[in-house]
Formats: structure tokens, C-alpha cells, sequence
């Protein structure tokens, strides 16, 4: 009797450590696949964004044809999110746009006309309804990498993470920089 109630204990253990090793591995596949999904909300915004700039640029220059610096940097800054891959390059080129973008909206408070052109105004609302997006995009994309993160890192779970190659993954952070307003000069 003790040899079988032995072996009967012992198949019960591995059966328990067999399904926590399931539940924990299934665990992280689906952060993982939400960390993702999050991810790509984030570039689904920024290509949003990026397809309204070319407009608001267009309309911009018709009545700005002297601000062709603060254009182009735009058209730059725009050009450099489209080519990152990373979360860490998409938020340097993000930046980047932000400060370019803000340049461009000094530019428009002198010129009264624009501002109260239909196709500009628009725009614009479509911008700051991108740009509220992103935001909320941002703040998903980081909730979803820190539960992942904390996941991985907790113990017995850790185990079943380095065990399969389950790796910390980066915020979608902003410049240090980002609270300084930008410098506009003409």
C-alpha cells in the first residue's frame, strides 16, 4: 500500500507542476500577444497622424510660402517616423514630430485666414483627435508592457520566462525633454 499511495503522490505532483507549466507558458503567451497588439494600436495612430500631416502641410503652404524651414522640418520629422521600427526609435521620431509639429502651429497663429480656412480647421480637429489617441494608445501599449514585465519577473513564473525566452519588454516613453516647450525661431 505505501509503495502505491507513494507513486500515486508522486504522479499527482508531476501532473500539478505539468499544468502549472501550461497555465503559466499560455499566461505569458497572451501578454506577450497583448503587449503586441497594443504596440500596433500605437502604430496605427502615428500612420493616422502621419497620413493627415502631408494635408495640413499642403493647406500650411499656401499661405505660408516663407516658412518653408519649419515645412520641411515637418516633412522630415514625418519621413523619420515612417522609417522606425523600433519602440524606441518610434519615440524619438515621435518627439521629433511633436516639436516639428509644434513649430508649424506658431507659424499658423500669424496667419489669421488660415486658421479660419474649413479644410485647415478640419484638420486640425482630426490631428487633436489623433494625437488624444496616440496618447491613449501610449498609455495601453505601457500598461500592457509592465503586466507583462511583472509576470515575467515573479517567481515560479520567472522560471517558465527565461525557460522559454520571454524577455522584458521597453515603454513607449517620451523625450526627457518633452515637458521644455520647443524653441521657435524665425
Amino acid at each position: 500500500m505505501g509503495k502505491i499511495n507513494g507513486k500515486i503522490i508522486a504522479i499527482a505532483l508531476v501532473v500539478l507542476v505539468v499544468l502549472w507549466g501550461v497555465g503559466s507558458y499560455n499566461g505569458l503567451v497572451a501578454l506577450d500577444q497583448k503587449t503586441k497588439e497594443s504596440y500596433s494600436q500605437i502604430q496605427n495612430q502615428l500612420q493616422r497622424r502621419a497620413d493627415l500631416i502631408p494635408n495640413l502641410v499642403e493647406t500650411v503652404k499656401g499661405y505660408a510660402k516663407q516658412e518653408r524651414e519649419v515645412i520641411q522640418s515637418v516633412t522630415d520629422a514625418r519621413a523619420k517616423l515612417a522609417g522606425a521600427r523600433t519602440p524606441q526609435e518610434q519615440a524619438a521620431a515621435n518627439n521629433e514630430l511633436n516639436s516639428a509639429l509644434s513649430r508649424l502651429l506658431v507659424v499658423v497663429e500669424n496667419y489669421p485666414t488660415l486658421k479660419s480656412d474649413a479644410n485647415f480647421r478640419q484638420l486640425m480637429d482630426e490631428l487633436a483627435g489623433t494625437e488624444n489617441r496616440i496618447a491613449v494608445a501610449r498609455r495601453d501599449y505601457n500598461a500592457a508592457v509592465k503586466e507583462y514585465n511583472v509576470k515575467i519577473k515573479r517567481f515560479p513564473t520567472v522560471i517558465m520566462a527565461r525557460l522559454f525566452g520571454f524577455n522584458e519588454k521597453q515603454y513607449f516613453e517620451a523625450n526627457p525633454n518633452a515637458q521644455n516647450p520647443p524653441e521657435v525661431k524665425f
